[in-house]
């Protein structure tokens, strides 16, 4: 498997395929690279939609020539504690990074949520995320707009007029309910084009279907998300064999049965 930076003609090969539509993974296994390697490089550079070859090299070789202008004696990666592999730590906080890359964020508000989730202080000032992203303190400053307004990270006052920014602990408690409520509207949409196109056509069967199983996960992930949170909040942690769910709690309605409730 090759290692190193990424080749001017690998690039090509992945725009090719990202404009045939193919997986990450088989772009991947044709260049023999991980499928994390293609997967940040897209990311990092314009998202499938706008990834250039010409363009993403260009970025790769200015980043390199920023890295290698960093006056002596000032790294860009802080030290690290607990005796952490430096190394390690940067291609995790990259990997992270990409998974909130693909979940919808922005390349800085994604850097921006991994630091503070990833730092032992628990909360980071807009100069230390400046430190640690590498980018302008304007940009941590619209990441963290936009972090806030989806409720990722909240702010708390420091010593003087700082202030220092946490990932907020209920995160995935409300994004689990987002989807929860993101899955309820889709149920509620299928369920208008079954009465517009009728219910015993092929096109209203098919919209029942989706609205049947919308229902059903949507419950269940809300009602999982409750229990999750509670469990956390008390400090306790089921055992690992336990049904998540409970089992003294009723079950949601199977997709067989919500046609009939309906």
């Amino acid at each position: 498997m090759p290692g190193g930076r990424l080749t001017q003609q690998e690039r090509q090969q992945i725009a090719l395929g990202v404009s045939g539509d193919l997986p990450y993974a088989e772009i991947a296994r044709r260049l023999g690279r991980p499928t994390s390697t293609i997967t940040r490089e897209v990311l990092r550079n314009g998202g499938p939609t706008a990834y250039r070859a010409d363009l993403a090299h260009r970025a790769t070789e200015r980043r390199a020539r920023q890295r290698r202008q960093v006056p002596p004696g000032r790294s860009r990666t802080p030290a690290q504690a607990h005796g952490r592999d430096a190394a390690a730590v940067r291609e995790y906080e990259e990997t992270f990074t990409t998974l909130f890359m693909q979940s919808g964020l922005p390349r800085i508000a994604a850097g921006v949520l991994t630091c503070l989730y990833t730092t032992d202080a628990g909360s980071l000032t807009a100069a230390q995320l400046v430190e640690r992203v590498h980018v302008s303190p304007a940009s941590v400053s619209k990441a963290i707009a936009l972090l806030e307004s989806q409720g990722l990270v909240v702010r708390q006052r420091a010593e003087g007029r700082r202030e220092r920014y946490v990932a907020d602990g209920d995160v995935w408690y409300q994004a689990m309910i987002a989807a929860a409520r993101s899955n309820a509207q889709i149920a509620d949409t299928a369920r208008q084009g079954v009465r517009l196109l009728g219910r015993d056509t092929p096109a209203g069967v098919r919209l029942e279907n989706m609205a049947r199983f919308m229902d059903f996960v949507g419950e269940r992930i809300a009602h999982a998300a409750e229990q999750a949170r509670d469990l956390l909040s008390a400090g306790a942690a089921p055992p690992a064999d336990a049904d998540p769910l409970g089992a003294g709690n009723p079950e949601p309605s199977p997709p067989g049965d919500a046609a009939t409730a309906r």
